[in-house]
């Protein structure tokens, strides 16, 4: 299948090439015609030339056929990349432009022909032929860095549960706001599957549901207390962690050659250190005094490492992400046993 595709790509195509080719060294068109040859004509002025010194040549060539043809070529194929280059041009300044390239991988093969890629997948049951034109666009490089910024809620379970409103520090959903800027790089392993890495910087926010009860440090552990000599507005705990990520990814948009079209799926681990903590409430003075704010940058006892799971789902251009601690928010025995988790989307 390959070597009958070979071949009609460069009898279809070559023309192209030949022509502007000719129209610059007719001198070398000249003295090809002079010699004895088989000149093989398609199209409307398309030629191939074999070029036959001598009538044993010639008769050697009469019982050749297109697999003969081909393999008497003897083309010499670059190990490291998979490159072959079967037509070349060789200009009167000596600069050589080519016409006819491949690229073998496996059941893979690529044939570039002026501008023209085909490529051909027997990986499968069935073959598939794809065939583009313009520039060619590296989309899947071997090495990226880029730069991401996550936007999501947050919430905690404790004992596999979301807090009941019930509890003084049950999360209000709207307004639990996790910001993250991440900066990664991308490293393929095999087309469509990556090893993504990176570092950055979480901020988190817990705003409580009940905004009457107030975080506070107390002597042992942190502590919930109901603020009845004042109007509540709002109370939270924020937590900001310099965190390192990394995860596997597979791109089945670059694996089906869907380009950003596709899906995608990541996981992997992560890990973060605590670089502030700090509880927030605000309140009015019955009777009405302007609202006035009470801050604890003390840490509230939160643990200092964090580490956890992150997945991410992509679909065409959109991606989303999820995060879970597998620690626990506060160090054991100052605070309740909660794991913090996060949806979002990642810009």
């Amino acid at each position: 299948m390959k070597k009958y595709l070979l071949l009609f790509c460069l009898m279809a195509l070559v023309q192209v090439a030949f022509a502007s080719d000719l129209k610059d060294n007719p001198i070398l068109t000249e003295s090809l015609v002079m010699k004895d040859s088989v000149v093989v004509e398609f199209g409307k002025s398309g030629k191939v030339v074999i070029i036959v010194e001598s009538k044993e040549d010639f008769e050697k060539l009469k019982l050749m056929n297109i697999n003969q043809i081909i393999s008497e070529l003897d083309l010499e194929e670059n190990k490291e990349t998979g490159e072959l280059t079967i037509v070349e041009i060789r200009k009167r300044d000596g600069s050589v432009k080519e016409v006819v390239k491949v690229y073998e991988d496996g059941a893979e093969t690529e044939v570039n022909v002026a501008g023209v890629r085909v490529y051909v997948d027997e990986s499968g049951e069935n073959t598939r032929v794809k065939v583009e034109t313009g520039p060619k666009k590296n989309t899947d490089p071997p090495f990226r860095s880029y730069f991401t910024m996550d936007l999501g809620v947050n919430n905690y379970l404790e004992d596999g549960d979301f807090p009941t409103s019930d509890e003084p520090y049950a999360v209000k959903g709207w307004g639990s706001w996790m910001v993250g800027m991440n900066w990664m790089a991308a490293q393929r392993i095999s087309k469509g599957f990556h090893w993504n890495f990176g570092i950055g910087f979480h901020f988190y926010n817990f705003k409580f549901e009940n905004r009457d009860y107030q975080a506070v440090r107390g002597e042992d552990a942190i502590d919930f207390i109901q603020r009845t000599d004042v109007d509540g507005f709002k109370s939270k705990i924020s937590s900001s962690y310099l965190t390192a990520t990394t995860m596997l990814e597979l791109d089945f948009g670059q694996m089906n050659d869907q380009g950003k079209r596709g899906m995608k799926i990541a996981a992997g681990p992560y890990i973060g250190y605590r670089l502030g903590g700090q509880s927030k409430y605000v309140y009015e003075e019955i009777g009405g005094s302007g609202r006035q704010k009470d801050k604890e940058a003390t840490g509230l006892y939160l643990e200092n490492l964090r580490y956890g799971i992150r997945g991410e789902l992509g679909v065409g251009r959109v991606k989303f992400f999820t995060t879970y601690d597998l620690n626990e928010l506060f160090q054991e025995g100052k605070g309740p046993a909660l794991n913090p988790i996060t949806f979002g989307v990642v810009f």
